[in-house]
């Protein structure tokens, strides 16, 4: 007897996933987290206009989702001045990350990242055989000079560019990454990550039209809109490169609660402020607390704060370790030299309180 016959590609892959969600991590430690610190959700909640959408829209979930997200995008597309063509709506921006790398790599193509950037994209070029180029980060920053320049050198189909990055928190101007765009190769994509862009300081966002067929970028409303659970997001791009997920997407991805949620969230102005706010002033609170341990904050435009342990990544590991032990869920860069620090989601005042009193019991245990 005998089993399914995976494809060779399927055969030659690891068996992992980017991440380990904080639900497995609690149920191997036998108890819940105190505070959920480590996968960059906002702990302030979606708005409660968005709630209240979801709530009604309950009742009609034995329908399908508008497989189009009609309303949603026509919503979309008059937030950031442009076109219903230039719209796409899914399933979070991993989801569309995951369509993207469908519609573009096969196996053997080429396609740049950053050493240590986002995993769950290498997640997706790995699994349609894409073959993987990725440059260093400079001074804790993405580097989009030498990205674009490397995707020149092998003639790449895809690069990925996270602003403001994740892990790190870092940003660049819009108007830096506009100004490198001149340095892609032809026939070339770059996939602006803005997942995180709400937070960020005013010109961040790239001037970069919509139709401009070099750039595709996404945004989500699980993070600022405080929807991570409903698994939604959009990306803007030109017309053509829109129509072309329709041969390859999931019509029927969308739930139709989220699809409600995410309208009301995106029209709730005043809670997208009130959250903004509340994100930095929980920044500087983990500064705060981080410089009180000796330890410093580097600057963040995201809603988490990379706190530089010191030392190596060895070290602080031991740390990060050390505060899941005491109930405090963080996570950290994996690669030299940015896995010297850890990464610590902002949160609510009571959340910050078990942050105080943890990161100081941590510290005195690993320098034993």
């Amino acid at each position: 007897m005998t089993g399914p016959r995976y494809t060779d590609l399927v055969n030659a892959l690891p068996a992992n996933v980017p991440f380990v969600g904080p639900e497995e991590q609690e149920r191997a430690r036998g108890a819940p987290f105190r505070a959920r610190l480590g996968a960059n959700e906002s702990l302030f909640g979606p708005s409660p206009k968005a709630v209240a959408a979801m709530r009604e829209e309950a009742a009609q979930i034995w329908k399908y989702g508008d497989p189009t997200s009609h309303d949603l995008r026509v919503a979309v597309a008059a937030h950031h001045g442009v076109e219903l063509g230039n719209v796409l709506i899914g399933e979070g921006i991993d989801g569309l990350l995951g369509n993207l790398v469908r519609l573009l790599i096969g196996p053997g193509d080429p396609v740049v990242t950053s050493e240590g950037a986002y995993p769950t994209f290498n997640y997706h070029v790995d699994g349609f055989g894409g073959e993987l180029h990725k440059v260093r980060y400079k001074e804790d920053h993405e580097d989009p000079k030498r990205l674009f320049s490397k995707a020149k050198e092998i003639g790449a189909k895809l690069v990925y560019l996270a602003n403001p990055d994740n892990p790190m928190g870092s940003w660049h101007s819009g108007e830096t990454i506009a100004a490198a765009l001149d340095q892609l190769p032809d026939g070339c994509l770059l996939l602006l990550d803005e997942a995180y862009v709400e937070f960020a300081p005013e010109g961040t966002a790239a001037p970069i039209e919509a139709d401009d067929p070099r750039v595709i970028r996404m945004r989500t409303f699980s993070k600022a809109y405080g929807m991570a659970g409903a698994r939604i997001g959009y990306a803007i791009g030109a017309e053509e490169l829109i129509r072309s997920f329709d041969k390859i997407r999931n019509h029927f991805g969308m739930n139709r609660v989220a699809q409600a949620g995410a309208l009301a969230a995106l029209q709730d102005h005043g809670w997208l402020d009130y959250v903004c706010r509340k994100v930095d002033e929980s920044r500087h609170e983990i500064a705060r607390i981080a410089s009180e341990s000796g330890m410093a904050a580097l600057p963040s435009a995201t809603n988490f704060v990379a706190v530089d342990c010191g030392r190596d990544g060895a070290f602080a590991t031991r740390i990060l370790e050390a505060l899941v032990k005491r109930g405090v869920f963080v996570r950290k860069p994996m690669v030299a030299p940015q896995d010297r620090c850890i990464r610590i989601s902002c949160g609510r005042p009571e959340d910050m309180a078990v942050l105080a009193e943890a990161l100081p019991e941590a510290l005195a245990e690993v320098r034993e």
